[in-house]
């Protein structure tokens, strides 16, 4: 039977789109009042839609049903997503969980699983992250974070390191850098020609 005028067929409704009334998406046509999410019934437009095969879904119900599954996929910045995904005909499996005891029997066992805190190597007690500052590889406290030598306290711009301890940049020149003629610093005897 002939197509008698009209336009193509609504990929939800069925019926009759005309040109006036047309939003096109992955090849097919709808109305306008029938381009919505198959899944949650939200109005889409070009910038929320995603399509999967001859469906349309926002970006957060076809994430839910055809993107990655499990812990760490949330549907945002920084959130636990707690969406089992029952309205759209999802199964979740949840793994069986084990009673634990309050408190740790064990604390080699604790600090296996949490990582013992790193020391510091100028007073020897641990470095926590919020007062961590790294220098010669090994972590320092801010307030040990200092020459060994003039006890100037330090920066990434003036440290540097010799043997595990730490120096500022005049203190390591004196000390450890080279030394004659033309470096700063006399240390040979000129004999005076009388």
């Amino acid at each position: 039977m002939p197509n008698w005028g009209g336009g193509a067929k609504c990929g939800a409704c069925e019926k009759t789109v005309y040109h006036a009334e047309e939003i096109q998406c992955n090849g097919r046509s709808f109305h306008k009042t029938c381009f919505h999410c198959m899944a949650c019934r939200k109005a889409l437009d070009s910038t929320t839609v995603a399509a999967h095969e001859s469906e349309i879904y926002c970006k957060t119900c076809y994430g839910r049903r055809y993107g990655p599954k499990g812990i760490g996929y949330g549907q945002g910045a920084g959130c636990l997503s707690t969406d089992t995904g029952e309205h759209l005909g999802l199964q979740f499996q949840q793994s069986p969980k084990t009673a634990r005891s309050a408190t740790t029997s064990n604390p080699s066992k604790f600090t296996a699983k949490f990582g013992e805190s790193e020391k510091c190597p100028r007073c020897g007690k641990s470095v926590y992250a919020a007062e961590k500052v790294m220098g010669g590889g090994k972590p320092w406290h801010k307030t040990c974070f200092r020459c060994a030598i003039c006890g100037k306290s330090l920066e990434s711009t003036n440290v540097t390191d010799k043997d595990g301890e730490l120096y500022c940049k005049v203190c390591y020149a004196k000390n450890f850098g080279p030394t004659g003629i033309g470096f700063g610093g006399l240390t040979q005897q000129v004999e005076k020609k009388e």
